[in-house]
């Protein structure tokens, strides 16, 4: 196959298209699979002399969105093989050879997959769910100049989640007292994603211990 889209000869370092053709390249880029047979391209890039006085760039070899410049799986099969672990639960592994590709890129893809959940926007939450959960034993630690003991892991966690929405976990805080919680409540930044307006809006059913 050649490359159709205009744009895949715009120098990348300074975006004058390229006119004059300076050799090719064959590459063997990887897609989805078709059928149980699957498929396999052959990529005649063009590579590019860049004509611009100031640009830095001599040469170049196109690249399209699909496949960007180094890359050989298509940006749609990095998204599937991504969707497959975030919205399937499939290992990395069973991926990886359902796919024909390595654990590392299959796990970028999951991280790249995952983004687009974890810094998305949160929906409204009406009724903020507050669960306690008991894990371990609790850790003390004696200070050195007072010799005092200090509490530095609570077996305790308490974590919040849209009770009536999605039961998505909204964040987790160390400890299970009013302090605790309020404290959280009131720091966005130990409540990833959570906004404080959020916590002031929502309906709290559950009743807390002091």
């Amino acid at each position: 196959m050649v490359t159709a889209d205009e744009t895949a000869r715009s120098c990348p370092a300074c975006g004058v298209f390229a006119t004059r053709v300076k050799g090719t390249a064959v590459t063997r880029p990887r897609d989805l699979p078709y059928g149980e047979g699957g498929l396999e391209f052959r990529w005649h890039e063009r590579r590019w002399w860049c004509r611009e006085a100031g640009c830095p760039r001599r040469s170049f070899t196109e690249q399209i969105p699909q496949i960007p410049a180094g890359a050989r799986p298509t940006a749609r099969l990095r998204g599937a093989a991504g969707r497959r672990l975030r919205d399937a639960g499939s290992t990395v592994i069973q991926a990886a050879r359902d796919l024909h590709l390595s654990w590392p890129t299959v796990m970028e893809a999951f991280r790249t997959q995952a983004r687009n959940v974890t810094e998305a926007p949160l929906p409204q939450v009406t009724v903020l769910g507050i669960d306690e959960t008991r894990r371990g034993r609790p850790r003390w630690e004696q200070d050195a100049d007072t010799g005092q003991w200090r509490l530095t892991r609570d077996r305790w966690r308490t974590g919040f989640v849209d009770a009536l929405g999605h039961g998505w976990l909204l964040g987790q805080v160390e400890g299970h007292t009013v302090a605790d919680v309020l404290a959280c409540m009131s720091l966005t930044g130990n409540l990833p994603n959570f906004p404080r307006s959020t916590a002031r809006q929502a309906r709290l059913p559950t009743d807390y211990r002091t």
